[in-house]
């Protein structure tokens, strides 16, 4: 029997899919409110090694939706709290954390590597779609997180190709900038086909430019990020 934390893991997959597990290198971008649940699901399942990047600290507006968010973090660096917290959960993970904002030539050095897969979890356009765009130049196995926010039934929430993809600003957005560049299709999205609530998106302007303020819920993010978990895994083991 595997080690007692995870046994219970083994009594559903089995030892030879524990094994593989174990084997397996995943790089997460990004460990907000998707990209956190991505990394602990991961590590509560038994990956073997995960890189992890994000530059950011945690602010008190992220508490309502972050895992690694609380009173007693605020202004704490994530990539530091998630090294101590995944290494908590399992003492054998490999860890390699970045604190990086990704962008530019970053994006190339960090993707140049090999992976067994890259989760997209970024939040700022610009640099994920250079990010997409560069994991598939590599030919990595991507997949991609679209917008959790404005949404409330996780009902709605599911996995496809990016092409199949509807009802998501950001993954319209996505679809035509990527298709200026030759990409229509070739790698995985969650999303939610929810129709977006409205009044959830307020507009902010100041002296350089426009941002929206998106309203959001405690679960919409932790689902995406657990859909992205489970596929990841899925795909591992074969299921």
């Amino acid at each position: 029997m595997s080690e007692i934390w995870n046994s219970r893991t083994e009594l559903l997959i089995g030892k030879e899919n524990i094994e593989k597990l174990k084997a397996k290198h995943v790089l997460i971008a990004g460990l907000g409110g998707v990209g956190g649940y991505v990394a602990e699901m991961l590590a509560r399942a038994g990956i073997g090694e995960l890189t992890i990047i994000d530059s950011d600290v945690v602010s008190i507006t992220n508490i309502n939706r972050q895992i690694i968010a609380s009173t007693k973090t605020i202004d704490l660096s994530k990539i530091e709290l998630f090294s101590l917290r995944l290494q908590e959960i399992n003492p054998k993970i490999k860890l390699n954390c970045k604190n990086l904002y990704l962008k530019d030539e970053l994006i190339d050095n960090v993707l140049s590597h090999k992976y067994d897969y890259v989760v997209d979890a970024i939040d700022t356009l610009t640099p994920k779609i250079n990010f997409i765009e560069t994991a598939l130049k590599y030919n990595l196995k991507l997949i991609s997180s679209l917008g959790a926010g404005a949404k409330l039934d996780p009902s709605k929430v599911q996995i496809s190709d990016i092409s199949k993809s509807y009802n998501d600003n950001l993954a319209k957005i996505l679809r035509k900038r990527l298709h200026r560049i030759g990409i229509r299709t070739g790698f995985k999205v969650v999303f939610s086909s929810e129709n977006v609530i409205k009044t959830a998106i307020v507009e902010v302007e100041n002296e350089q430019n426009k941002k929206s303020t998106i309203g959001s819920i405690s679960y919409m993010p932790a689902i995406f990020g657990i859909y992205i978990a489970s596929e990841i895994i899925r795909e591992f083991i074969d299921i």
